[in-house]
C-alpha cells in the first residue's frame, strides 16, 4: 500500500484506556507464562494502533506545517502521547513484577526488562501536564523554524534552501546567504530564548518531581542509557578534544590553502574546493533511480528494501515552502513501513540523506518481524551506527552520483565526519552545563556556548556577526530543543561507523555481514551489547578513539587534495 493510501483516524484514547487497563488486569491475574505472553501480544497490538496513527499524523504535519487539520492532530498527540505513555508504564509495572518474569525474559530477552525498569523511573502521573507542556513547546520550536520565508535573490526561501548559496564559489554570495540565514534567527532570538527557557524549567521540574538530582539524570534515563554514564561521556569528550580537535585544525588549514583564502571566516567553511563542492549530477528523481541501482547491487537485502520504499512512496525528499526543516526516518508499525523525510537542495547533502536515512530505514525494515515493539529500534546511539555506516558502505557507488567529482565527494565526506565530532561533543557538554545550572539566563547560556566553541572549534571567525559572536549558533540545533541529550549519540556512532569504514575497505564481505547482523538485531540488546555483536570496539575503550581517528587522519593526509 502506498503512503498516500494509508488511512488516518484519530485514536479514541478513552476506548484504548479501557481496553488497555482490562488487559493489564487480566495480566496481573494470569496463572501461567503462556497466558501472559498472549496478553502481551494483545497489549502490543493496541500500542501498534496508537503508534501508527501518531506517526501518520506526525509525517503529514511535517510535510505541510501550514495544513491546519494536521496541525490540530499534532496538537492532539502533544496532549495525549503522555497519557498513552502512562498506560505503557502501567504495563511495565506489572511486567517487571510478574511472577513469571524468568520465563518471560527467556521468551522476550533481558533488554525488554531493562527498558521497562528504566522507563518506570522516568514517569509518574504527577508529571503528565509537564510532559504535555514540553511537547507543545517542542512543536512551537519546530513551527518557528519552519516558518522561515526569506526573500533572497528574487525568491522566497526557507532555511534549507539557502544552503546551496552558503556553499557558493562566490565569496560575496556565501557571505550574503549566511547573513540572510542568521538574520532570520537573530530576529527570532527572543522567541527562541523564551521557548528554551520554558523547556529547561519544565524539564527540571519533572526531574525534581521524580526524585532526580537534575534533568541530566532524567535525560539519561529517558534515553535508556543502561551501560554508560555522564562520567564516561566526559572522558570521551576529553579524547575528542585531545585527538580530534588538532586534526580538524590541520584540515581547516588545508582547506584554507585549497580554496585560496588566508582569512577564513565562518561563511567560508562550507566551501571545500575552489571550483565548488561536488554536487549530484541530476535531479531528485535521478538521485532516487541511482539509489535504486546502488541498493540493488549492494546486496539482496538492500535491493528488496529500497524497492519496497520506492513502490510504496515511502520517501518525501523535495524541499518546498511550508515543509518542516531537516530530515528523519520513522516507522509505521501497522504497515511495517519505514518512512524517509528530507529536503533535497541540490548539494552533496542529498546523497548523505539518501544513505543516512536509508540506513535507519534499512535497519527497521530488517527487524520489522521482531515481535517486541521495544526492539524495532535500538537506543539512539546504536541506531546512528546503522545510518552513519551506510554512508560508508555506499562509497563504491558514489561515481554514479558524482561522476568525475566522486573522489572529491569522498574526501569531503570523510573530512566533514571528523569536523562533526568536536561540534557534537560541544552540543553535549552545553546541555550538561545547562541542566546542571537551570537558572542560567539566556545571556549566560549564549556565553557558555561561545566558550565551548573556543574550546572545541578554535579559530572560528564570525566576522563581527553580532548574533553569532554573542553565542547564538546553538539555537539552530533542533535536538537541543526537541530531543535533549540526543547528540553525543552521533559522535559515539561515528566512531563505530569509522570502524565499519576501515573493515569495508579491508574485508568488505565480512564487514557487510556484521552490519547486516547488527541491523537484524534491532534493539534487542543495549548499545554496548550491539557494538559487541557487530564485532566493533567500544568507543569508550581507552585506545578506540585515538586509533581509529588516527587511521582516518592518516588516510586524509595521504590524499593530494590540492589536485581537486
Amino acid at each position: 500500500m502506498k503512503f498516500s493510501q494509508f488511512t488516518y483516524k484519530r485514536p479514541k484514547l478513552e476506548d484504548i484506556k479501557t481496553d488497555f487497563k482490562a488487559l493489564i488486569e487480566d495480566f496481573s491475574k494470569s496463572q501461567s507464562a503462556e497466558e501472559q505472553v498472549a496478553l502481551i501480544n494483545q497489549l502490543n497490538e493496541l500500542r501498534s494502533q496508537f503508534d501508527s496513527m501518531f506517526n501518520i499524523a506526525s509525517i503529514r504535519h511535517s510535510l505541510n506545517i501550514e495544513d491546519k487539520d494536521f496541525e490540530t492532530e499534532q496538537g492532539y498527540f502533544d496532549q495525549n502521547v503522555p497519557e498513552f505513555q502512562a498506560l505503557i508504564n502501567d504495563y511495565y509495572a506489572v511486567l517487571v513484577n510478574s511472577k513469571f518474569r524468568t520465563e518471560l525474559s527467556e521468551r522476550f530477552g533481558d533488554q525488554l526488562f531493562a527498558i521497562a525498569d528504566l522507563t518506570l523511573k522516568t514517569f509518574d502521573p504527577e508529571i503528565l501536564e509537564d510532559m504535555k507542556r514540553e511537547n507543545m513547546l517542542a512543536s512551537e520550536y519546530q513551527k518557528l523554524i519552519a516558518s522561515a520565508k526569506i526573500n533572497f535573490e528574487g525568491q522566497e526561501l526557507n532555511l534549507k534552501a539557502l544552503d546551496p548559496y552558503c556553499m557558493s564559489t562566490d565569496r560575496a554570495m556565501r557571505k550574503k546567504a549566511n547573513k540572510a540565514k542568521w538574520d532570520f534567527l537573530a530576529k527570532k532570538q527572543n522567541q527562541l530564548d523564551e521557548i528554551f527557557d520554558k523547556l529547561v524549567k519544565v524539564r527540571t521540574k519533572m526531574a525534581k518531581k521524580l526524585g532526580f538530582k537534575n534533568y541530566i539524570e532524567l535525560g539519561y534515563a529517558r534515553m535508556l542509557r543502561t551501560d554508560y554514564t555522564p562520567e564516561m561521556v566526559k572522558k570521551f569528550r576529553d579524547k575528542v578534544k585531545e585527538y580530534v580537535v588538532p586534526a580538524t585544525v590541520e584540515l581547516r588549514e588545508r582547506q584554507s590553502k585549497r580554496i585560496g583564502i588566508d582569512d577564513m571566516k565562518f561563511y567560508d567553511t562550507q566551501l571545500y574546493f575552489k571550483q565548488g563542492n561536488p554536487k549530484p549530477k541530476g535531479d531528485p528523481q535521478w538521485i532516487l533511480e541511482n539509489g535504486r541501482k546502488m541498493y540493488e547491487e549492494m546486496s539482496p537485502e538492500t535491493d528488496s528494501f529500497f524497492k519496497f520504499m520506492l513502490e510504496n512512496e515511502l520517501l518525501d525528499v523535495l524541499n518546498r515552502t511550508g515543509k518542516a526543516s531537516g530530515g528523519y526516518c520513522t516507522y509505521i508499525t501497522e504497515h511495517k513501513s519505514p518512512f524517509i523525510f528530507s529536503n533535497f537542495n541540490g548539494t552533496s547533502a542529498d546523497i548523505d540523506v539518501l544513505t543516512h536515512e536509508a540506513g535507519h530505514a534499512f535497519q527497521v525494515y530488517s527487524s520489522r518481524d521482531i515481535e517486541v515493539p521495544e526492539y524495532l529500534w535500538p537506543t539512539y546511539e546504536a541506531a546512528e551506527i546503522h545510518s552513519m555506516s551506510m554512508e560508508f558502505f555506499a562509497w563504491p557507488w558514489m561515481d554514479n552520483f558524482f561522476e568525475e567529482e566522486s573522489d572529491k565527494y569522498r574526501f569531503e565526506h570523510l573530512s566533514s565526519c571528523l569536523f562533526f565530532l568536536p561540534y557534537g561533543v560541544a552540543v553535549d557538554e552545553f546541555q550538561h552545563i545547562i541542566y546542571e545550572n537551570p537558572e542560567m539566563t539566556p545571556k549566560e547560556r549564549r556565553k557558555t556556548w561561545r566558550e565551548l566553541e573556543e574550546k572545541y572549534l578554535p579559530n572560528i571567525d564570525y566576522d563581527n556577526n553580532e548574533y553569532l559572536e554573542n553565542g547564538g549558533y546553538w539555537q539552530k540545533q533542533s535536538h537541543i530543543y526537541q530531543l535533549p541529550f540526543y547528540y553525543i549519540d552521533y559522535t559515539l556512532a561515528q566512531i563505530c561507523a569509522f570502524q565499519f569504514w576501515k573493515k569495508a575497505h579491508d574485508e568488505p564481505q565480512e564487514a557487510f555481514a556484521d552490519y547486516l547482523k547488527l541491523c537484524k538485531a534491532g534493539g534487542s540488546k543495549s548499545f554496548l551489547g550491539l557494538v559487541k555483536l557487530a564485532n566493533l570496539q567500544s568507543p569508550f575503550d581507552e585506545e578506540c578513539l585515538p586509533n581509529i581517528v588516527g587511521e582516518i587522519h592518516n588516510y586524509l593526509r595521504g590524499i593530494s587534495d590540492e589536485n581537486f
